[in-house]
């Protein structure tokens, strides 16, 4: 039995991670549940794992894994699988999907990941400051990846290096899955092109004539440049990652 609290948060993260592939920040979650302090987000979160609906993957930023849902969550979710037209809607939106290496028994949705088709995208190597995309499609690498995570258009892969963006749940050496493209909206997470010459992953930000490109750690500064110095080279759709 989960008091409203608990059960608001759960739903709350399972939501999240469904719609975008990495768990909500503390902040986060502390406004979706318009609480004053993280301090109550960490009590709720330790509830939920005492009573096996949370996993924490420690050591790893912002790893939360929803174990299992109230038996009322599984009905309503049986129940909007019957009427799929809403969730159609929500596909339309941007939806950044993690398929993790565990292959233990119990992942079922992970085995069932594993074993549905697949395709070889290029992997292009390492994501690095200094060197062009141009430059890193040299490798003549190629990965796996589940059909299932891809959309329409061109796709490649980068492995991350560097932790800029582990408070966005990317890290360092993590596999990321880019849809080639120009165009972003703002707050994706794209590859973008400074110069000419550097590529770096980061958010996008445009603030008028300039473009922010925001990291996911407070150790890090956002880079704010002309709009004319940075190109989108494609943005994040999924993302890969051993355990």
């Amino acid at each position: 039995m989960l008091t409203r609290k608990q059960h608001e948060l759960l739903m709350f993260i399972d939501g999240y991670l469904k719609s975008t592939g990495f768990s909500p920040s503390f902040e986060e979650m502390k406004a979706a549940l318009r609480l004053k302090s993280k301090s109550g987000i960490h009590r709720l979160i330790s509830a939920l794992e005492e009573r096996g609906f949370l996993q924490r993957r420690h050591h790893r930023a912002r790893a939360l894994e929803v174990v299992r849902l109230p038996d009322d969550a599984v009905v309503r979710a049986s129940e909007a699988a019957a009427e799929p037209r809403a969730g159609q809607q929500a596909a339309q939106g941007f939806s950044a999907n993690v398929i993790r290496g565990d292959f233990s028994p119990r992942l079922a949705g992970v085995r069932a990941a594993n074993e549905a088709p697949a395709v070889q995208l290029p992997l292009y190597g390492r994501i690095a400051a200094g060197l062009p995309i141009e430059a890193l499609r040299e490798s003549g690498a190629q990965i796996e990846v589940p059909l299932a995570l891809l959309g329409g258009g061109e796709h490649y892969a980068l492995q991350v290096a560097g932790d800029s963006m582990e408070e966005a749940g990317i890290l360092d050496g993590d596999t990321v899955i880019i849809r080639k493209g120009e165009t972003a909206e703002n707050g994706q997470v794209v590859v973008a092109l400074v110069d000419e010459a550097e590529v770096t992953l980061k958010r996008l930000r445009r603030r008028g004539n300039s473009v922010a490109l925001e990291p996911a750690n407070a150790r890090y500064e956002t880079r704010i440049l002309p709009a004319e110095r940075v190109k989108v080279q494609g943005r994040l759709v999924a993302l890969l990652r051993r355990y």
